[in-house]
């Protein structure tokens, strides 16, 4: 590729606006959603990290019309998942050996789940009761989600598996996984439990890779016809 046909697509924006809702021609960037629409865009509006740890817990359920209730959603985050901004609960001597929640029910990433979720499941308006929480390490998201689901677990396994067949970096694993295995990758590992009518979804993803630069240069990679793992064939904290 030439530099020249890649430095047209290079604009300044305004970094103060929110394009995640897609306004001025701006296409979300979670693959697994969106993977031929970015494949032809020119301006990506990178995800979220919750959002995309929480829409790829929930993205399957929702293509099978199969969010009938509320889902109940808590997820831990690193302290490198707080910004640029320093405060005094994003200091790592504050963190470390130390919890606590910030804006249940209300956090900014709800807007953009509820976005995608209506992408797939039109008119989709249950709540999504969301409980962040700071914890006490640098790296990685760990979300757990359930909901009332009809589905017995081999059929849950069964969707989740075609739905993201031809993903490249999201995986469903039939072993209760940890934070360490997606720390370090552009993974997404997903694990499915059935407990009476409630399904129950963990989703694993690194906040720094999969969450933020990662995805953007898996984004990257689609946009300009490059084999979508290319620079990104990490491993894993623990292996």
């Amino acid at each position: 590729m030439e530099e020249n046909n890649i430095s047209k697509h290079i604009k300044i924006i305004d970094l103060s606006t929110d394009y995640r809702n897609e306004s001025d021609g701006f296409v979300y960037g979670l693959p697994e959603l969106n993977k031929e629409r970015i494949k032809k865009a020119n301006k990506i509006a990178n995800p979220g990290c919750f959002a995309t740890a929480i829409q790829l817990a929930l993205l399957p359920l929702a293509a099978s019309n199969l969010l009938k209730n509320e889902v109940q959603v808590n997820a831990i985050t690193g302290s490198t998942g707080a910004g640029v901004k320093p405060s005094s609960t994003t200091h790592f001597s504050w963190r470390d050996n130390n919890i606590s929640i910030y804006k249940p029910f209300e956090h900014q990433h709800l807007g953009e789940i509820n976005q995608s979720l209506n992408q797939l499941q039109k008119g989709f308006n249950q709540a999504i009761n969301f409980i962040p929480v700071r914890g006490n390490f640098s790296r990685g998201i760990y979300a757990t989600a359930y909901t009332d689901c009809d589905l017995s677990l081999e059929e849950a396994k069964a969707l989740y598996t075609d739905f993201y067949k031809n993903a490249a970096f999201t995986f469903i694993t039939d072993k209760n996984p940890d934070l360490k295995q997606a720390v370090n990758t552009n993974k997404c590992v997903l694990y499915l439990e059935k407990h009476g009518n409630k399904l129950l979804i963990v989703s694993i993803i690194d906040n720094l890779l999969k969450g933020a630069s990662g995805q953007a240069l898996h984004n990257f990679n689609l946009m300009f016809g490059f084999d979508e793992k290319t620079g990104l064939q990490l491993k894993p904290s623990a292996f």
